[in-house]
């Protein structure tokens, strides 16, 4: 038993017990913990004593009359109508921002092109001759009479020529060369080039599905030979009035970027056969739908910017089948003024007539039914007899 009674383990000496705290420790403890966690939170910024004829004990304010006032204007300036017009202003900024910094590169693109040659053909440069607007009238080897009945009317001819570029206003028929360069074709515009001196030659195969190649080489060809305002395309079936059209464009002078002519929004063709078929018309959505708004292709006219990003990327100008889409879609995606203007595109005889009896001669007219004036050989004459303006009319442009 004894022996036993030494193997067993020897009970363990307890430590010995904490004192409890007091519950006024307690009380004091947890009071303190509060107020120094209310501090440090902000929460309570300042002990304010019983306003002066207060009932009642002292009380502890936790918010200061600072604090109630900041809230107050803060709830005011979270209105939302406040918050809304600060959105809208902010987003002003940024749109004006946004053009002012498309302005700044097309302005670099046009520098850089002017030393380096850029993508294209030469840009404006010093020693080109300055002039106001440059109006190149599209013409084919089959429009011989065309052009003459033009220059029996609107056109002039030889030294009156001369003078009207001295005022600032040149005039050419703009063609290229045919699939044979040097052929009867080539010749027969050699023999009326130097008898009327009025034309303008381009590096480009003449034919009706190459219109936008032809427009595009043209505003390169135009910007390089003439430092002017504003180029205008004018088909050689439109009965045009210089002197209105000159003033009309003078409007926008100042303006950097601008592209003037009929807006229209026609559909897109897109069945074969027909006329003004657009074989990518899957570019413009689905069947049915409109182009986006361009200018009717008779006549527009851009200005100098627009002409010199034309002849700086060229090259990567997509073309569309009609010459009217691709002009608009080259300038569609620009910071670009669109005006639309109905002087433009008035009818001929009696709408022409009427207008110009009333005081607003017409810029240009044609028949839409037509795509030009109808069996204008024959009519250009007696239209430009009706809605003529006179000759003094560009001489009174040139003065102002």
């Amino acid at each position: 038993m004894m022996a036993l009674s030494e193997r067993q383990p020897q009970s363990e000496k307890k430590a010995p017990r904490a004192r409890p705290m007091s519950g006024k420790a307690v009380f004091v403890l947890c009071a303190t913990s509060f107020f120094v966690g209310l501090l440090l939170s902000g929460r309570m910024t300042v002990l304010t004593p019983p306003a002066s004829g207060s009932h009642g004990g002292s009380r502890i304010s936790l918010f200061s009359d600072d604090d109630c006032e900041h809230r107050r204007k803060l709830e005011e300036e979270s209105n939302p109508n406040d918050v809304m017009n600060e959105v809208t202003r902010t987003h002003q900024a940024i749109r004006s921002l946004d053009k002012s910094v498309s302005s700044l590169e097309m302005e670099l693109a046009v520098e850089r092109a002017k030393r380096n040659g850029g993508l294209g053909a030469a840009v404006p440069s010093k020693g080109l001759p300055k002039v106001f607007v440059v109006v190149g009238i599209n013409t084919a080897f089959s429009s011989k009479k065309r052009r003459d009945s033009l220059r029996d009317t609107w056109v002039p001819r030889g030294d009156k020529l001369r003078q009207l570029e001295k005022k600032g206003v040149v005039v050419r028929f703009v063609i290229g060369h045919s699939a044979t360069p040097g052929g009867a074709l080539d010749r027969a515009i050699d023999v009326e080039e130097a008898e009327t001196r009025d034309f303008m030659r381009l590096d480009h195969v003449e034919g009706y599905h190459e219109l936008s190649s032809k427009t595009r080489i043209y505003f390169a060809a135009a910007v390089a030979t003439w430092d002017a305002a504003f180029y205008v395309k004018v088909d050689d079936d439109v009965h045009v009035n210089l002197g209105m059209l000159t003033n009309r464009l003078a409007r926008y002078r100042k303006t950097p970027r601008v592209y003037v002519g009929c807006m229209k929004s026609g559909p897109v063709l897109s069945q074969k056969g027909v006329k003004y078929h657009e074989p990518e018309s899957w570019k413009f959505g689905d069947e049915g739908n409109k182009y986006f708004r361009h200018a009717t292709g008779q006549i527009y006219a851009i200005s100098r910017d627009l002409a010199s990003y034309i002849s700086i990327n060229q090259p990567i100008l997509h073309r569309f089948a009609n010459e009217d889409v691709s002009l608009g879609a080259w300038l569609i995606g620009l910071e670009v003024e669109h005006v639309d203007d109905r002087s433009l595109c008035c009818a001929t005889p009696p709408d022409c007539e009427w207008k110009k009896q009333a005081g607003n001669v017409c810029a240009a007219s044609f028949d839409w039914s037509c795509s030009g004036i109808c069996k204008s050989v024959d009519r250009m004459r007696a239209i430009h007899s009706a809605c003529g303006e006179g000759d003094g009319a560009v001489s009174n442009f040139a003065a102002a």
